[in-house]
């Protein structure tokens, strides 16, 4: 059975990059009918919080990207990883190093000076002198001959020398195992078959494999996918860009979007832009990653919610627009929560119909949804422009007009409105504008029959001053 996992340290948020190799890890053992384990690499301790794993924990909660294992805790393993560092010291495949910092800098300072690669000599392995009140750290005794060679499911084949690689500190000073070998251990026993990670970790896979290979552990296959970068092809940035999860929920991005979006950054499945995550599923195979850095484009990721607010249920947006007013917690939010409650007649499902072709996301929809239930204050200079003394006099005239509707009916207002211009010779716009800031307050609304029809005959009379 494929097994895959999703390894992230919790020493901040979930990064949008790391988002999308936990979206590509799961979606393959979903592919496969396999399982997919979460794991929080938590042992450096120092810069480890429960804040991050809280968060870590949330953003996968929101992504929907349910586990069948996990999580499971590094630091909850420690006794596993001393065990099996034991096993190696017994077997001559790790030694124990007494190096001072001093001693190790002189080293690869002469190593530099004969033209050489700046490693460790082995020099405790062949000669260890135990020092009386330092401790040692533990060394793997990494092959001197041959090749770490595997066929990366991204890059293709990948060989590197053990001539190139170090003896690889495995335990510290103070007995805490280190990356490297706890993220062996533990694709070890959970039985990873497939590791699917950005390609930064492509350095650490020929010290991983030959810790297995030591372990007479079986070998995972390994896919390195490519970093995600700035759309001017820059790095990343966590001062100057969105790359939290979390900040894409509060700007109003649905998860199905995210994912989507993320989905199509380095892999794609011919032309198409917009799918859901049963169509990523059947879709997803690692043939189609490309090797070549992937640019985020945000203005691209807002469309892609776009038409996934189209698609998405009025009840499941009606649930996240009041969220989304819950959460911004102004007095203008509050009031529009207290007028759902008041103007029952005006149903929350019908606005979202007509408003969200308009919004590209939450915060917009919940914008859009709110001047139905109580009107935007006009800004000065519109008033000014648009409510003159002509432009009220037409807005009382037409309310008589509204007034007088018996059959409060959509095709009934549309008829009403052309009439009404015809009648008073009037372009739509010179109606349109001044309705629409009297009746919403804002100068862009969806059609303004369909505002009209919507808002309901006492509520459109009661904004334009007409009892």
């Amino acid at each position: 059975m494929i097994r895959t996992r999703f390894a992230p340290s919790p020493t901040g948020f979930l990064h949008i990059g790391g988002a999308r190799t936990a979206l590509f890890s799961w979606a393959y053992a979903q592919r496969h009918n396999g399982q997919f384990i979460l794991r929080i690499e938590d042992t450096d301790l120092e810069r480890s919080t429960q804040q991050s794993v809280d968060s870590i924990l949330e953003a996968m909660t929101w992504l929907g990207l349910g586990v069948d294992e996990g999580p499971f805790y590094q630091t909850l393993r420690m006794d596993r990883y001393k065990q099996v560092i034991d096993e190696l010291l017994n077997k001559q495949l790790a030694y124990h190093c007494y190096c001072s910092k001093e001693e190790l800098d002189q080293m690869r300072e002469e190593q530099k000076a004969q033209g050489l690669k700046p490693k460790y000599d082995q020099r405790c392995l062949h000669n260890p002198v135990a020092k009386p009140g330092v401790a040692p750290v533990v060394r793997f005794k990494t092959p001197r001959g041959g090749s770490v060679v595997w066929q990366d499911l991204v890059k293709g084949r990948i060989e590197v020398s053990n001539a190139e690689l170090d003896d690889l500190i495995i335990a510290r000073s103070d007995g805490t195992p280190t990356y490297n070998f706890c993220v062996v251990v533990d694709d070890w026993d959970m039985q990873i078959t497939h590791i699917i990670r950005g390609d930064d970790h492509v350095n650490n896979t020929p010290r991983q494999i030959n810790i297995l290979q030591a372990l007479n552990a079986d070998v995972p296959i390994y896919a390195h996918v490519p970093m995600i970068l700035r759309d001017d092809g820059q790095k990343m940035s966590k001062r100057t860009d969105a790359v939290s999860v979390m900040q894409y929920k509060n700007m109003g991005i649905l998860p199905q979007a995210l994912l989507n979006y993320l989905a199509r950054l380095c892999w794609g499945h011919g032309d198409d832009e917009i799918f859901s995550l049963e169509q990523f599923i059947q879709w997803f195979d690692m043939d189609n990653v490309s090797t070549s850095p992937a640019r985020f484009d945000i203005k691209k990721l807002f469309w892609v919610n776009a038409q996934h607010i189209k698609q998405t249920a009025n009840q499941d947006l009606e649930r996240l627009v009041l969220e989304a007013w819950q959460n911004q917690d102004t007095d203008y939010s509050k009031t529009v929560l207290n007028k759902v409650a008041e103007l029952t007649h005006i149903k929350l499902v019908d606005i979202l119909e007509i408003v969200k072709p308009r919004a590209d996301n939450i915060n917009a929809l919940a914008f859009e949804c709110g001047y139905f239930y109580h009107k935007i204050e006009v800004n000065a200079e519109d008033a000014t422009k648009y409510l003159t003394e002509d432009g009220l006099r037409i807005l009382d005239q037409f309310a008589h007009s509204i007034a007088a509707v018996n059959n409060w009916e959509l095709a009934e207002i549309k008829q009403l409105i052309k009439d009404f211009c015809k009648l008073y010779n009037l372009k739509m716009p010179e109606l349109g504008m001044p309705l629409r800031l009297k009746l919403c307050g804002v100068k862009e609304t969806p059609s303004f029959d369909a505002v009209i029809y919507t808002l309901g005959k006492s509520e459109v009379l009661q904004r334009l001053n007409c009892k």
